[in-house]
């Protein structure tokens, strides 16, 4: 019989791709998603979407009793941890109740639907794959939001792998780099709301970095995988008889975290700054120049 699989963030990119994945390798897999819509989106053979929102303990409560009383019998085998929020804000502009909500769902979340439903992945010595990122290994400009987060997640990853290996419980850390996913455009649309209430001297000294990032960003992304090749990484992790403690999708990512194992903290800042040097906004006059969000910016500033 059919194992089940739960895959959170599910609506679209990677968590859609990974759950029509799992569902073509013989899973049952419960999708969550935030939306009806979405669920009608995704709904197919061996894939079932429930809504979920992993900060809303009654939705976790309804997930557990799903994975419980599942009329065929059937185990849960994995729980792919995936859902996720992303916005690239410098550390100084980015609100408090702004890094609350973060944590909440890159972070708390996970662990609240990892802790609700450790009971059948013992069990069933099932397996919890947890998607990281490459930003979970280097935090760049702007991304120290979302790199604590993952960064975080990493940490747990590494105290729950151990701490479940007597259980017979395999735990992974997947660690994407530049994915062709709707993720991008939703970061930088919460960026350009976020970074509207700068005060001027922020403005200053935050305007060409932010146009510099999210042109590096949107590049990177339009050269990235697609998300199935994220999937089959994913999938692998699930299914292989003993998976490595991480994985890696993409060139971009392995050689990210190959440089922060064997360069020094100060050569790999002269690395990205040189890199995120190509996409900054020039203009030779010294004009004011407007950047991505519309900010009068000076030049050299």
């Amino acid at each position: 019989m059919k194992e089940l699989a739960v895959v959170t963030g599910a609506s679209t990119g990677i968590g859609a791709a990974t759950a029509q994945e799992l569902s073509r390798r013989g899973f049952h897999v419960i999708a969550g998603v935030r939306r009806v819509q979405d669920a009608d989106a995704i709904r197919g053979p061996g894939i079932e979407p429930v809504i979920l929102d992993i900060t809303k303990s009654d939705h976790i409560e309804a997930l557990v009793t799903r994975v419980k009383d599942d009329v065929h019998g059937r185990q849960l085998r994995a729980l792919v941890n995936n859902a996720a929020v992303q916005a690239n804000v410098p550390v100084e502009v980015f609100a408090l109740d702004d890094w609350r909500r973060m944590f909440e769902v890159n972070l708390f979340g996970q662990v609240a639907v990892i802790q609700a439903l450790l009971p059948a992945l013992i069990r069933s010595k099932g397996r919890v794959v947890n998607i990281s990122s490459v930003g979970g290994k280097v935090a760049m400009p702007t991304y120290g939001p979302y790199a604590a987060t993952k960064f975080a997640l990493e940490a747990v990853s590494d105290a729950l792998r151990r701490e479940l290996s007597p259980a017979g419980v395999q735990v992974v850390a997947v660690e994407p780099g530049a994915v062709q996913t709707e993720m991008l455009g939703r970061a930088i649309a919460t960026a350009r709301d976020l970074v509207s209430g700068m005060t001027i001297e922020q403005s200053q000294r935050y305007g060409r970095l932010l146009h510099a990032v999210n042109a590096q960003a949107e590049s990177s992304t339009n050269a990235g995988l697609p998300a199935h090749a994220a999937a089959l990484v994913i999938a692998k992790s699930v299914t292989t008889r003993r998976p490595r403690p991480r994985y890696t999708v993409g060139r971009d990512a392995a050689m990210i975290t190959r440089l922060v194992r064997f360069v020094s903290d100060r050569m790999l800042d002269r690395i990205l700054d040189r890199e995120l040097r190509r996409y900054y906004p020039t203009d030779t006059e010294g004009r004011y120049l407007a950047d991505a969000f519309s900010l009068p910016i000076r030049t050299g500033a």
